[in-house]
Order: structure tokens, then sequence, then C-alpha cells
């Protein structure tokens, strides 16, 4: 097959988002058409292991399928020759007995076909909902082992739409559509002999009719993955406005701002783009579909007139011509729904694959074999010239650099500095969700990457700044905190009572049972400050032997924020304790104050050693409480 010339693409179908693929990319060759079809035994194997029984029973009704239109045709031919023998007979008995039988036959072989035909739509309906399902399930499995920074990553996300969108429902096509050829096949070989018998070419010519639609549509379908491709960056960002206008979460500053003409319009010029890169591809596809698809038509007339000659010439009887021209027409639309069917499963694997390419990908930050366990009385941790830069971030330079401190067991720690200090950062290392790329953690003296990844988050309590607000019950809420005793209603509401937050469930109108959120029937939503109370719950909930605070008390006023912090203090003592704070009235709590400046450690010590030295520290306080006079 002839690949497209250098630069076709960029005529035909233009340019997405200023992006695009290297040439070679876009040339569609055999390998590529080959590697296409390396999705399909691991296809098969998903399919089978969601249920056995439908992917067999999906086999054996298509597999009958196939031998109905030989049968049917066979049968025509005998209701056609009885009937004619019954005229010439001047309806004998017999004839007449003949003809009920076939008819009756026939009426009984479209019952049958029929029958056939709703059970595999009803097997094949019932399996691509549970095969959507399961699917639906292994990216979200596989996404909860995947490292952060996959998230951090824009060219994920484009694999991650593809995986959910588009592959989401082929799977269970794919397969449909393998039973079908071999239903089809069954057909094609039964119509093939029958032609056979007549003359060798005319089963040739039937043959070779529908290959050059065939090709067409594996190089449309080449190119229509490719679109599918370079559009998938613009798709988030259409995902992305849709969300803007469609989600509570940004409604309010949108109205005030007046900003959502602004996002429509941006959405609309971006539809308006895929709409024209579509129109390019399907107009050309199906007009070129047509006129190969003549070569077909002509081809068939051929056949037909051929065997109507030999039928006039009375070589065949009318039945036979009736026979032969059935199988004719057959075997044409056969092969053509063969080279359809190998097409589709073609364009369909191109984008099961981008599933299977997501499944693949491996985290690197993982439990080592036999990973042992933090201690059970305190944690102690220490971080020896530890370096980390983010990734793609390279150029804005490390986020940490040689940073060295430790944190004993049951001291309480706060660090301080301005955004994008490293304060996050070192919360982010010590609880793996990046790995530093120099130096080393100790945890009890171990290095960090020597303990069982579950376990040892399991000892860590973390409220981040953008704690996640989660739209289900008040008590959920708190459980997810410790997923173990997620049910457990007095543990559950001691948490509560520790974060300040069970004066706030004891208004809502059903308790621990109210929905929070607005997304679902019922649903309360709360201020700011009440959201904080709720996460600061789910970190008491969690019990754990480090505690770290990450600003989750922004949104509260000085004084409440002040008390939160003594309260978490008198609530952790005896446990190691992290906080991180804009307020020094809150910071001087902390038995030791670590400022940083520029990834690395600036000053270190007690808040009134600091204050002495007369550092940034001393600087920074007094900037603060001068603004508060």
């Amino acid at each position: 097959m002839a690949a497209p010339a250098a630069g076709g693409w960029r005529q035909r179908f233009g340019r997405v988002g200023g992006a695009r693929l290297p040439d070679d990319e876009d040339v569609l060759s055999p390998r590529k058409i080959i590697a296409a079809f390396k999705g399909l035994p691991r296809v098969l194997r998903l399919v089978w292991d969601v249920s056995p029984p439908f992917t067999v029973a999906l086999a054996v009704l298509y597999i009958l399928q196939g031998f109905l239109p030989v049968a049917t045709a066979y049968i025509t031919k005998l209701v056609i020759d009885a009937i004619i023998f019954g005229y010439s007979h001047h309806g004998g008995a017999h004839a007449i007995s003949l003809v009920v039988w076939f008819v009756v036959a026939q009426f009984a072989l479209q019952g049958f076909s029929s029958l056939l035909s709703t059970l595999s739509n009803i097997v094949q309906q019932l399996l691509q909902e549970k095969t959507s399902y399961q699917i639906q399930l292994l990216v979200m499995e596989k996404a909860n082992t995947l490292d952060l920074s996959f998230f951090e990553n824009a060219q994920f996300y484009d694999k991650l739409q593809q995986a959910q969108q588009e592959a989401a429902s082929r799977p269970t096509g794919m397969i449909s559509q393998t039973f079908s050829l071999g239903s089809t096949l069954v057909t094609f070989f039964s119509m093939a002999a029958v032609l056979l018998t007549l003359a060798w070419w005319v089963a040739v010519l039937a043959l070779l009719a529908p290959v050059p639609v065939f090709i067409a549509n594996v190089r449309y379908g080449w190119w229509g993955f490719q679109v599918m491709r370079r559009q998938s960056p613009l798709r988030r960002e259409m995902q992305y406005y849709n969300n803007l206008m469609t989600t509570d979460t940004y409604n309010k500053e949108i109205k005030l701002f007046t900003s959502g003409p602004f996002f429509m319009r941006l959405y609309r010029n971006l539809v308006t783009q895929f709409y024209d890169q579509t129109r390019r591809l399907i107009v050309p596809r199906y007009m070129t579909s047509f006129a190969l698809g003549t070569i077909t038509v002509v081809a068939n007339g051929v056949i037909y007139l051929y065997v109507a000659l030999q039928a006039a010439a009375g070589k065949i009887t009318v039945g036979v011509l009736t026979f032969y021209a059935q199988a004719a027409l057959s075997i044409g639309s056969s092969f053509q729904s063969l080279l359809g069917g190998v097409s589709n499963m073609y364009e369909n694997n191109l984008f099961i694959n981008t599933l299977f390419d997501f499944l693949d990908y491996q985290p690197k930050i993982v439990s080592p074999p036999n990973g042992i366990k933090p201690d059970s009385d305190g944690l102690t941790v220490e971080f020896r010239n530890v370096s980390f830069t983010y990734p793609g971030r390279e150029e804005s330079g490390a986020a940490l650099k040689n940073v060295s401190f430790t944190i004993h067991a049951g001291e309480a720690v706060a660090l301080v500095g301005r955004n994008g200090a490293g304060k996050t950062t070192i919360v982010k290392l010590l609880t793996r969700l990046y790995d530093p790329d120099e130096g080393q953690i100790l945890v009890n003296g171990r290095d960090i990457k020597d303990y069982d990844l579950d376990a040892l988050r399991q000892t860590i309590g973390v409220i981040f700044q953008d704690y996640v607000t989660y739209f289900m019950t008040a008590s959920r809420n708190i459980g997810i905190g410790r997923i173990a005793d997620v049910d457990d209603a007095a543990g559950i509401r001691a948490a509560a009572a520790k974060s300040g937050a069970h004066t706030v469930i004891e208004r809502l109108p059903e308790n621990y049972d109210t929905m929070l959120g607005k997304w679902f029937d019922k649903g309360q939503q709360l201020s700011g400050g009440e959201w904080q109370k709720i996460a600061l719950a789910r970190a008491f909930m969690r019990d754990a032997q480090l505690l770290i605070l990450d600003e989750p008390t922004s949104s509260l006023d000085p004084q409440a924020e002040y008390e939160v912090f003594a309260r978490f203090r008198e609530l952790t003592q005896g446990k190691s304790a992290i906080f991180i704070s804009h307020r020094f009235s809150t910071v001087r709590l902390a038995n030791r104050i670590i400022v940083l400046e520029h990834g690395g450690i600036l000053e270190e010590g007690t808040h009134a050693e600091l204050l002495a030295r007369g550092g940034r520290y001393a600087e920074l306080f007094s900037l603060q409480a001068e603004a508060y006079r």
C-alpha cells in the first residue's frame, strides 16, 4: 500500500493546536498495521476474564449465523425449482407439497436467524457493559499505583483520557468483530465452494472487487487515529472549560468577574477546530469509499449477467440461477465484510493500544521486597544532604539543595519560609510522594526506602493546604482518614471533637449522616473554615506517629488558627509533629523552628533563640507584628 506523501497530512488535515508529531509518525506502513494488532490477544484475555460464559456464547452465536446465508440461498433454489416443477406439471400434489415444506423451512430459517441475532445482541450488550466497567476499574487501579509525578505531567493526562474515553467501549466491539469475522469466514468459504462449481474466475472477481475499499478504509482509519492523538491536549482543554462553567467550585468567581462569555468563546473556538478537522477527515473518507464501492457494484453486475446468460442458454435451472446469483452477491459482501472487519479491528486496535500503553505504566516509588514496618512508639526523621528538583522544572532550579535536619520522636517542628522555599517539598519527600535526587532520608535510623510504602504512610497523617473536600457524608469525610475504621462511629466522633468539627456537624440536618457538598441530593455546603475542621478531624482520625499540618488553617482567622494549633500540640504530646504556617503566633508553639529560603535551611532554633539572633526569622516576625498593630 502506498504511504501518504510527506506533508500530505498537513495539506489534508492541517495542524492541531500548533503541535505535530514527527513526519514518520504520520506514515502508514505494513509494519504499523501489524503492530496495531498487538493488543488483540490481550483484548481476548481481558474480555474472557470478564465473563467466560458470555465470551463463549457470543462466539457460538456468531459461528452459527455464518451458516445461515448458504442455507437460505439453497432453500430459495429449492423453492423456485419446486414452483417451476409444479407449473410444468400443472400443479401436481407432490409439487405443491414440496413448495409448502420448502417455504415453511425458509420461514423457520428466518426465525432461527432472528433468534440468533437477538441473542447475540443481548450477550454483546451485557458483555460490553461488564467490560466497560472492568476497564474503568483497571484504569482506576493503575492510577492508584502510579507516582505523583505522573499526575503532574500533561502527556500522562492525554494517555489517561484516551484510555478512559476511547478504549473503554472498544474491547467488546473488537471481540464481536473477531467472532463476526469467524462467522463471515464460514459464509465466505461455503459460498466460494458454490461459485467454484460454476467458474473459477467468477469466484476470483467476487473476491477482488472489495479490495480498493479496504485499502481506503485502512488508510483513513490510520489518519483518524492520528487526528485523535493530536486532539487529546485540546480535548482536555475543552473539558477544563466545561468544568469551569458547570462546577460550583468556580461558579461564584466566574459570575463576579463576568468571565463566562470569555470561557465559552474559548470553548467555541476549540469546537470549531474539531469540527473542521473531523469534516476534512469524514467527507473524503466516505466519498472515496462510495467511489471505490462502484467497482464492487460493476463486478457483481458482470457476475449476475454471466449467470443469467447461462440460465437463458438452458445450461442451469432458474433455481440454480438464483442460487449462484445469491452466492456471487454473498461472497462479494462476505469478502467485503472480512476486509471491512479487519479495517475496523485495525482502527480499534490503534485506540485500544493506548489503553494497554497506560496499563503498562510502572511506578518508580514502590515498596521493597520484604519491606519493614515503622515502630509504633514514635518516629525520628532525619534528612541528610537531601536535594530535589521537580521533573520538568530543571531550568527553574532545585526545590531543595543539600538540606539536613533531624526531628526527634515526640518533637514538634515548624517549617517557616516564603512560598516556594521548599516547605511542602519536604513533606512530599517525607511521605514518599517523591524520592530525593541526592542524599538520604532516614526514619528511626533506617533509609526510608527500606520501609513498606503502605505501612510507612499509615504512620503519617498529613493535611495539605489544598486538602480534599469529599462530597460524601460527614462521617465518611472523617473516617477516610483511617480506612480500616471508616465506619467506627465512636472514633469518628472523637476525632471530630479534637478538631472542633463536632460542633459544626451537630448543626447539620442529619448530623454525621448529612451529605456534604452540593453535587448530590440533600447535600450541605460548608464554609472554608468548617471544611478545614472536617479535614483536621481526618488527620486526628489517623492516630499517626507523625502528624503534619501544611497550612490547612489558612482560611481561619489568627485567633482560630492559634486555638487549632494549640489544641493540636496538646493532642500530639509524645508524637512527632510538623506544621507549616505563615503566622508566627502559631509557629512559636513548636519546640523548634526551621527557616527555609531558596531551597535551603537558613536558620534553626527555638522562637526565643531565633529572635535573639536577629536574623531572617526575627525580621519576618517584626514585619508581621507591625502589621497587627
